[in-house]
């Protein structure tokens, strides 16, 4: 059964980091030595992804909330600063500047819930190059799980084309924090609601829940399970697979013959074994009953492959729990997503690593569309203003966020399910689009990338 969003509001800044120690420790030794050699001009970090994993069309951006909050309140605490004096690597006076440390930068962004592909900047800060080397770490870890998690979850209701899908994943994600985030990020890509209670009450997410097969199992037979269940949940859905599928159904089937009229139970949900062959079984079960408005809901490590398969097979389901394969991403857990210098004191700056460039200045993605359809992308300079709709807009400017900035994980969702709309179908298929979506370098950042690699080189 489905709790609906309460009218409370979520918990503010729920997601915001514990201590500034969250970093890498080079972040910290980078800092000192900027401070102690003056190198306090302004600087632009971009952070993308180099490459789209295997099987991906498209990816999902999100996790800027969670940068902005940590932007907004990172301190170094008493505490924090004592513990890194007691490391003997950096000295009263640095340690003196961590005391006074506040943000006071810019960041521009594509707001959460678009759709992004390689290369293409996700946000940009601009800030003191200390202020923003310090929020690396963060920011990497953040952008990283909750973009990678929104774009499984994306594949995972397009598989289900249009039928519920539901967060079952919090107890095998890797950690209470990533279990949070992770119900956030699903809400965004278009799952219908968590069993994450907390992330419940803090994002003010719909929440939902069966029954487990202990309380079968405590019972003394599975239809007294069902009648004392019932009792307390009228409207909800009945696990039917503890000792035999069939079975369970046959028994829902006697709970409504006994209950008459007060018979309420939306669904029966199947855990187990062939989810094809006993999907079609329950449903002619159902009908034969007079139960035709009692849906079939499946769990049991699914993912959009075999979701999909399900469907394509004509399974009769009404809705999908998915856990696991979700929560983790499964087949592409990682993105090689960086967050790198791309701009110092007014000049452009780059790297020429092999395999891993990075374009200089700051930038902007132009979105070309025909016809309301998206046809392609241009990585372009900031200051250009080529044909195509700007993505990246300012959602913090001088430490504080602007109201681009102010987006809530619902405004997120809209966002998502219309910029998705405006892909072409291929892209939002599961199978690998052929060709894939089209991005492109603008003449403009081509001959300054061109230009910042002869004066480095030179």
């Amino acid at each position: 059964m489905t709790v609906p969003a309460p009218d409370a509001p979520a918990l503010p800044a729920a997601a915001a980091p514990a201590s500034a120690l969250f970093t890498d420790l080079y972040e910290l030794t980078m800092l000192q030595a900027y401070v102690e050699n003056g190198l306090t001009d302004p600087a632009t970090f971009s952070l993308f992804v180099r490459h789209l994993p295997e099987r991906r069309n498209l990816l999902l951006a999100c996790g800027l909330d969670d940068v902005l909050a940590y932007l907004e309140t990172v301190r170094f605490t008493d505490d924090s600063l004592a513990y890194l004096a007691s490391l003997g690597r950096f000295g009263d006076r640095f340690l003196g500047w961590l005391r006074d440390f506040r943000f006071t930068g810019d960041v521009h962004a594509v707001p959460e819930g678009t759709p992004v592909f390689a290369n293409e900047p996700i946000l940009e800060i601009t800030a003191p190059l200390a202020e923003a080397q310090l929020a690396e770490t963060f920011v990497v870890n953040q952008i990283h799980l909750q973009t990678t998690l929104a774009s499984k979850a994306v594949r995972v209701v397009t598989a289900a084309r249009g039928r519920p899908v539901v967060d079952f994943g919090a107890r095998r994600i890797h950690g209470t924090d990533a279990a949070l985030k992770a119900a956030r990020a699903f809400h965004i890509a278009g799952v219908a609601a968590t069993s994450n209670v907390l992330a419940g009450r803090v994002y003010g997410l719909p929440v939902t829940g069966t029954m487990a097969h202990s309380f079968v199992q405590a019972c003394g037979s599975e239809l007294d399970a069902f009648r004392a269940f019932v009792r307390l949940y009228p409207d909800t859905v009945l696990l039917v697979d503890t000792y035999d599928t069939l079975r369970g159904v046959s028994r829902v089937c006697a709970l409504a013959r006994e209950l008459g009229a007060a018979f309420r139970v939306r669904a029966v949900r199947l855990d187990s074994g062939d989810l094809l062959e006993l999907s079609r079984r329950a449903r002619t079960m159902l009908d034969a009953a007079g139960l035709g408005r009692v849906g079939i809901f499946a769990s049991s490590s699914l993912d959009e492959d075999a979701i999909d398969d399900l469907l394509n097979r004509g399974a009769p389901i009404d809705g999908f729990g998915v856990g696991t394969k979700m929560g983790v991403s499964e087949d592409a857990p990682s993105l090689d997503v960086v967050y790198k210098l791309c701009a110092y004191a007014g000049e452009g700056r780059l790297k020429l690593s092999t395999g891993k460039p990075v374009l200089p200045g700051r930038k902007q993605v132009f979105r070309i569309e025909a016809d309301g359809r998206a046809v392609g992308d241009v990585i372009g300079r900031a200051d250009e203003t080529p044909e195509g709709r700007p993505l990246l807009e300012p959602v913090m400017l001088g430490g504080r966020r602007t109201a681009a900035g102010t987006r809530t994980a619902e405004d997120a969702r809209t966002c998502a399910a219309d910029e998705l709309s405006r892909l072409p179908g291929p892209v939002r298929d599961l199978a690998p689009a052929t060709p894939p979506y089209r991005v492109r370098i603008s003449d403009p950042l081509r001959a300054y990338r061109d230009d910042v690699i002869r004066k480095v080189s030179g």
